[in-house]
Formats: structure tokens, sequence, C-alpha cells
């Protein structure tokens, strides 16, 4: 099991023998045959369902990590605690504006726009834990190049924000991501197409308000069509308006919205990022996926998945965008009572960006809700015990 030196039947062989329990009276609790705990115990059989794993452990009166040998806390979770409070401390602190002191030059630029690439480009490979490390610092520089040349900049200072509130999303913080947007949102001012890039990210912040549509819609009618960028970014903004709309429960705005970002997306074509938005015909496809899931139709959800995966544009696409799809997937796999499917694309999720399924408390609670499925398969109850959600 995950590279532990002792097999489960004899942990569970010691643990019964500590518990003084003889193996007919840990078969009569179980409801089990004494045949069958001796197969166990010997590695004959092996065991493959969660319910049992469960029974097990209830009757051993211990942990279903301590009976698997894995460590019930998700590493990582305190290290990323302490992360976002530096985040949260970097957002809030203003020592320059206010004239306090400083012992060493303000980042250049031309630096600051490099750290800021960097960031995205962290953020795109999935590598969460280590962007919790690098944003304090970016933050408090661009705070730090704000004051003391306040009309220098500004692309940078917004995609700072904007990859700090992206981050906060994932990571589930979002009053936190909301601040981030809001100050992107505010750095951009009078710059049409700033906004709209502050705009993306604000979509993704307040998704679950339907409220947040409107201001979408009125950011993608300043973005007039011409070249791919900006058609990138009024498609990523009415993919993000329609993702609201299917939340709310609207299909016919959210097609319409849809097959209005798709004419967008064939003039741009795929292999494109174009501010940081990946937008293109596989993007909108996948965004049809999260909709129909979003909307509860899981059949047309699992269509389109396995059609647009297959898409040559499906390669091009950030690891993090595809990562966060098949997280999507497997809701929709769920909602066909598919859960050897739904296990399937969470472990490929995982080896692509196993940031995206342990860092992000969405992900966990979607394998969590898998692995208890008496359907689904040994290897995602193995991930949901490693990641501390069973």
């Amino acid at each position: 099991m995950g590279g532990d030196p002792v097999p489960i039947g004899r942990r569970v062989a010691y643990l019964r023998v500590r518990r003084r329990l003889s193996q007919q009276s840990f078969a009569d609790r179980l409801g089990k045959s004494k045949s069958w705990v001796d197969k166990v115990e010997r590695g004959v059989r092996s065991l493959e369902r969660v319910s049992t794993i469960r029974d097990i452990a209830a009757v051993l009166r211990v942990d279903v990590s301590a009976l698997l040998g894995r460590d019930v806390q998700p590493v990582g979770v305190a290290e990323q605690r302490e992360g976002v409070a530096r985040i949260r401390a970097a957002l809030s602190a203003y020592e320059m504006a206010f004239g306090r002191p400083t012992d060493r030059e303000v980042m250049s630029p031309v630096r600051l726009a490099r750290e800021v690439r960097h960031a995205w480009m962290t953020f795109q490979h999935a590598r969460y834990p280590r962007l919790v490390e690098l944003l304090p610092t970016l933050v408090t520089e661009v705070h730090r190049a704000q004051a003391l040349n306040p009309e220098a900049g500004w692309a940078a200072v917004v995609e700072a924000y904007r990859v700090t509130a992206a981050l906060l999303v994932k990571l589930d913080e979002g009053s936190l991501a909301w601040l981030s947007a809001d100050r992107a949102m505010s750095a951009a001012a009078g710059d049409p197409v700033l906004l709209a890039c502050a705009a993306v990210q604000l979509g993704q912040v307040l998704r679950a308000s339907a409220r947040a549509g409107p201001v979408l819609l009125a950011a993608a009618s300043q973005i007039a069509p011409g070249r791919p960028e900006e058609l990138s970014l009024r498609g990523s903004l009415l993919v993000q308006a329609a993702l609201i709309a299917a939340r709310a429960g609207d299909d016919r705005v959210v097609g319409e919205l849809l097959d209005e970002a798709a004419e967008l997306a064939a003039q741009v074509g795929d292999g494109h990022d174009h501010h940081r938005t990946a937008f293109g015909p596989t993007a909108v496809e996948l965004a049809r996926v999260a909709a129909a899931v979003e909307v509860g139709d899981g059949p047309q959800a699992v269509a389109r998945h396995e059609q647009a995966i297959g898409w040559d544009g499906w390669r091009w696409l950030p690891v993090e965008h595809r990562a966060a799809h098949l997280i999507d997937a497997a809701r929709a796999y769920l909602q066909t009572d598919d859960p050897a499917n739904a296990a399937r694309v969470l472990l490929r999720a995982e080896r692509l960006a196993p940031a995206e399924i342990r860092d992000r408390p969405a992900a966990r609670d979607v394998v969590a809700q898998v692995a208890r499925d008496p359907g689904a398969p040994p290897t995602i109850t193995q991930l949901a015990i490693g990641l501390g959600v069973l």
C-alpha cells in the first residue's frame, strides 16, 4: 500500500491481537467467516471495498488511516495556511504609502514584469505550494512600486493581483481572492484591456453570484473586436458570464453566451494564451462541460468531455486548465453513476498536476465523494486516505 512495508493483512492481524480478539470473535463482529479473516490476514484476500475497510477500522477502534498505514493529515496543510497568512499580510500592508523608510531599492519595472510572468507560469503549471511562497514578496514589491512611481508599471500591478486572485480561488480563500481581484480592477481603471484582464479573475471569484454577470458583460463590451488578443479577452469574459448563468440554472443564457464565445474562439484558434486566458475552441468546449455539470446534465457533460480531450487543442492547454477540467469531468461521471470513470479521471488529474488535487478543497471533496461510492476502485481509496478525506 503506497510503499508502506507492512501489508494491510498483517496490520489487521496485529491490531486484532492487540485488541485481544480471536479470529472468530473478530469475524463475528464483522459479520464474516473465520476463514475470510484468516485469508485477509495472510494476504490471500485483498481489501478493496471502502465500506469493509471502514468496518474493520471501527471494530479495531482505529482510524482508517492507521489501518492503512497513512497519515490522516494531508501533507503541506499547515504550510499552506501559513503561506496564505503571509499573502494576507502582504495584501494588507501599506508601509510605503505612509512614507515609511526602506533599506533597499524598489524592484525595477522590467524585473517586476519578469517576476509576474514567472508567477503566472508557476500557476499554469499548477505548482501552487511554490506560488504560495512567491506571492507575498511579489505583492509587497507591487505595493512599493505603486507607492514610489504611481505612473509606471500598471500592467504588472494588475497581473500580480490577477495571479494572486487566481491562486486564492484554487485554495478556496474567497474573501481574500475577492480583495485581490478588486485591487486588480481598481488598478486597471481607465484602461479597457487591463480592466477586461482583471474582470476575468473577478468572474472566477464571484462565480457564485449571479450579479457578477452584468459586470463581465460590461467589461466585454468595452473590448472592440480586432486582434486575437482582444478576441481572447472578450471570449473569456463571455465564458465566465456563461458559467455564472449556469450556476443560476439559466440554460438559455448559457447557450447564447457560449455560442458567441465559440464564434470568437474560431477566429483565435487553439494553442494560444493571450492575456493568460488560454482561450480557444477547446477552452470553450471545456466550458460547455463545466456548464453542463453545473445544471446537472451529466450525460451531455460526459459526451462533450470524451470528445474534447481527443482534440489537438487539449494538449496545448496549460497543465492547470487540463487538471481543473478533469475534476469537472469526475463530477460529470458521478452524475451518471459511473464512479469507476470518475476515479480514473481524478487519478489522471493527480498524475498530471498533483497540487490541483492535493491543495484544492473542492478537488478533495470530489475525491472523497468518489471514494465513498461502493463501486469505486481501491486506487481512489488510497488517494483519499493520503489526502485525509476518508
